[in-house]
């Protein structure tokens, strides 16, 4: 499938590639390229052979974010239009962070504003040493709303107040630390540690990682109830129990490659 500022490829062994497609722009998006996003998003959680996900930008920079000139348009707009358009932005994040499958954002440059919120919805982050973050919307004199959920998520609500506020630039090796990014790799090597992290997720049970990836986000920040103990206990049993993890336990146990190894 492509577009003009957005392109997405699926391989033979179903890993999709979704480029931001727009370098001479830094790869900025306003209502257009979101709809694309969500569109292509949509079409990858419907698609039942796609088991990776790629987010990768063409040019220097990964993503400098909300197109300004789409966002002083939108101030002119009434408080009912800028409401469905921030809601068409946030369901593009959502829809991106809470895909069934596992995503890898490509880092290769700079990352401002939303730019930073589309890295921080993917599961796992690959960057070099050129990419550099900035939450930059409080120097416009707005805030980075939509994305706070998926920022805050990913380096923690003490360094969150501090770059939302400042919109201060951080390295690649500041966002390491914070956990916004998995690993730093010089740029000679960003592809292969991406092509080993995809080897290693595609060694994996589809319906297991998807299940894996539900339940970080069913159980995070809550109370180790008696409930969540009977829920983690009903979710492991019934996984065990399907036809996944009896495939998935028999060829361990019988030395073999699961079923779903090499399709």
């Amino acid at each position: 499938m492509a577009t003009e500022t957005v392109t997405s490829r699926i391989d033979s062994r179903g890993v999709a590639v979704v480029t931001l497609n727009n370098p001479n722009k830094h790869n900025v998006f306003d209502d257009h390229l979101i709809t694309q996003i969500s569109a292509i998003f949509e079409a990858l959680e419907a698609d039942q052979s796609v088991r990776v996900v790629i987010l990768q930008a063409e040019g220097r920079s990964f993503s400098a974010g909300a197109d300004l000139g789409w966002m002083r348009r939108m101030a002119d707009y009434s408080h009912g239009e800028n409401i469905s358009d921030a809601t068409l932005m946030a369901e593009m994040f959502r829809r991106i962070n809470t895909l069934s499958k596992p995503t890898i954002a490509r880092v290769q440059g700079p990352a401002f504003g939303g730019g930073v919120g589309l890295v921080a919805c993917c599961d796992l982050v690959f960057a070099t040493p050129a990419a550099i973050f900035c939450l930059s919307e409080v120097k416009l004199g707005l805030i980075p709303a939509v994305i706070s959920p998926f920022v805050v998520a990913a380096i923690g609500a003490r360094a969150a107040r501090r770059y939302c506020m400042t919109a201060e630039r951080f390295s690649a090796d500041t966002a390491l630390e914070l956990g916004l990014i998995s690993e730093l790799c010089e740029e000679t090597e960003l592809d292969t540690g991406i092509n080993s992290m995809v080897e290693l997720l595609l060694a994996n049970g589809p319906r297991a990682m998807t299940a894996a990836k539900k339940l970080v986000a069913d159980v995070a920040g809550v109370p180790l109830t008696d409930e969540l103990v009977a829920e983690t206990s009903r979710r492991i049993a019934e996984i065990r129990g399907s036809e996944e993890g009896r495939e998935g336990l028999s060829a361990f146990l019988q030395k073999r490659s699961a079923a779903w190894i090499g399709k």
